[in-house]
């Protein structure tokens, strides 16, 4: 039975990823959500870091580009549509619940990033119900020094899923059928 004693924020946005991702501090590849509508979408950053490009020729690698995305939308979003249906801390989830990256539809990769330059997620839910997830959604290049904080703050769901971004963004990834879902643990435990 739900605790009804837990208070939720009504957003991801002012929330730390370490709270909603289970991935440890050298996999999780999310600094910080900027916007989040829970029934629409969200958008998330990251900079890449020395660790993430080492051996990689300066690179942040493609396959953590899609990592990032995923962590960013079917991840934090379906952990925190399910702590919300449940009334449960994403701690107390996780005791009963493993997420489980199941799919991953076309990728086109437009740009490249290297370490220090920081991007943005931007997902938009196409399906959530029986814990399954599925986003699409683009990665884009933020201009050195641009406050992302203060561009999203009054950001709405019709700028989110129009792209609305400015016109020095640069596009870097567009990711299509990103699907993950909950599987509760015995279950993916006999597995």
């Amino acid at each position: 039975m739900p605790n009804t004693n837990i208070v939720l924020a009504d957003t991801l946005v002012g929330e730390q990823p370490k709270d909603w991702l289970l991935h440890g501090p050298t996999k999780r590849l999310i600094d910080r959500y900027h916007y989040h509508s829970p029934k629409v979408g969200v958008v998330a950053s990251y900079t890449p870091k020395e660790r993430d490009v080492k051996d990689h020729f300066g690179i942040f690698r493609g396959v953590d580009q899609i990592e990032s995305f995923a962590q960013a939308s079917i991840a934090s979003c379906g952990t925190f549509s399910q702590c919300k249906k449940q009334n449960l801390k994403p701690k107390d989830l996780e005791k009963d619940f493993t997420p489980v990256f199941t799919h991953v539809g076309n990728v086109t990769f437009h740009n490249y990033l290297e370490k220090g330059q920081t991007f943005v997620n931007i997902g938009i839910i196409k399906f959530y119900k029986f814990r399954q997830m599925i986003c699409d959604g683009r990665i884009y290049r933020v201009p050195a020094g641009f406050d992302i904080d203060a561009y999203f703050k009054n950001f709405t769901d019709e700028r989110l899923l129009a792209y609305d971004l400015p016109n020095d963004f640069k596009l870097i990834a567009e990711l299509f059928d990103i699907t993950g879902v909950a599987i509760k643990k015995e279950i993916f435990n006999s597995l």
